[in-house]
């Protein structure tokens, strides 16, 4: 497993009644600071040059703004130091894990990160440490993977690396084998994936439901897994092929590649009735990771699933941190958030919120690696 951060460690040495936020200026940013100037917290954004004007010009919810020419460049001595003087606790996002990286984050970055570090690697589909592995120690279905093209018997989501934003993801249905080689040979063609990326790619067998991003709060203070929001997915240019009459879709089908890559998310609800399944597909997956990645998740995850026709739940993606979704709660809450607090809040505060309760409670060690 070897050498983890200790956290009274990474502790050592802070002000824990001075604390700051601080986090990657990209995917929930805005969130994340609006929440924690809610609860009374400084806030730092780590921005990267060229993407910083969003954050200067929300000023309320920014005191310091970091401009950097990299966002990997924060595991820099200097900028740890910076961190550090500032009491900082860093609230981790999918920017953080893309541009920063996984064993900069569990290597060197010694900053105290609100949540399990060591669970982020888990958001890949290959290698030994996958959210596959999750999701199966937690009984949850997922979609039946194939770990070869040659293997497909059945419609298959193909989930790759995009060939030019590197940092997203190309996608692709094929309803078959042949199909699968059609496709992909004209993406390559045509620059959306590369043909060195295949055995990067996962084979999923093609789930039809309606789908939601539920974003869960394993909370160590109130010892409970949350549901504090739902939201879904807008995707371009999906959303607009979609808005296209089916007849002309048709004729457009040969020219589009339809990349599926997330540019929003909006507000949902899911039937009551579904709750009691969420609740118990939250609790279980929450058990799975303390079995597999002591201590477990700590704080927001989100499960992106599907609700089938027959009422069942297959989770198809995993979040270990922050959602990308959660922005469009910002400002108004999230909607069964209410329903614990009285008053409905984002995940950006429920993250603060967390953080001021076990400093009150001298329980800060435990919601920090």
């Amino acid at each position: 497993m070897g050498i983890k951060f200790n956290s009274s460690e990474l502790l050592k040495g802070y002000d824990i009644n001075k604390l700051s936020i601080a986090t990657i200026a990209s995917h929930s940013a805005l969130d994340v600071f609006d929440g924690a100037k809610d609860e009374g917290f400084e806030t730092i954004a780590i921005c990267q040059r060229g993407r910083e004007k969003p954050y200067l010009r929300f000023r309320r919810v920014v005191d310091t703004p970091v401009i950097l020419e990299r966002f990997a460049d924060v595991v820099k001595p200097e900028n740890i130091d910076f961190l550090r003087k500032h009491n900082a606790v860093f609230i981790p996002n999918r920017s953080f894990s893309v541009y920063v990286g996984y064993d900069n984050i569990e290597k060197f970055f010694n900053v105290p990160i609100f949540g399990n570090r060591y669970l982020l690697r888990y958001e890949e589909r290959v290698g030994e440490k996958t959210y596959y592995r999750i999701l199966d120690e937690a009984g949850i279905r997922r979609p039946k993977t194939f770990s070869s093209p040659d293997e497909i018997d059945r419609p298959v989501m193909v989930k790759m690396p995009h060939a030019r934003k590197r940092v997203e993801r190309g996608f692709f249905v094929a309803v078959d084998r042949d199909d699968f080689w059609r496709k992909f040979r004209k993406l390559v063609g045509d620059g959306v994936v590369r043909e060195d990326d295949l055995p990067k790619a996962s084979i999923e067998e093609l789930v039809i439901g309606a789908h939601f991003n539920v974003n869960y709060f394993a909370s160590v203070f109130r010892r409970d897994v949350e549901i504090i929001s739902i939201d879904r997915r807008i995707q371009t240019n999906l959303d607009g092929f979609l808005r296209i009459p089916a007849n002309i879709q048709l004729d457009l089908a040969e020219y589009v590649d339809v990349e599926m890559i997330e540019i929003g998310h909006e507000m949902a609800t899911i039937r009551e009735s579904m709750l009691e399944k969420l609740f118990d597909v939250g609790d279980r997956f929450v058990e799975a990771t303390r079995k597999i990645e002591p201590p477990g998740v700590i704080g927001p995850f989100t499960l992106q699933l599907f609700v089938t026709s027959d009422m069942d739940v297959v989770v198809f993606d995993v979040a270990f941190r922050i959602g990308g979704g959660t922005n469009v709660h910002m400002g108004i809450g999230g909607q069964y958030s209410k329903l614990y607090f009285g008053k409905p809040i984002s995940m950006g505060r429920r993250i603060a919120m967390e953080i001021r309760n076990c400093v009150e409670n001298k329980c800060l060690e435990d919601i920090v690696t």
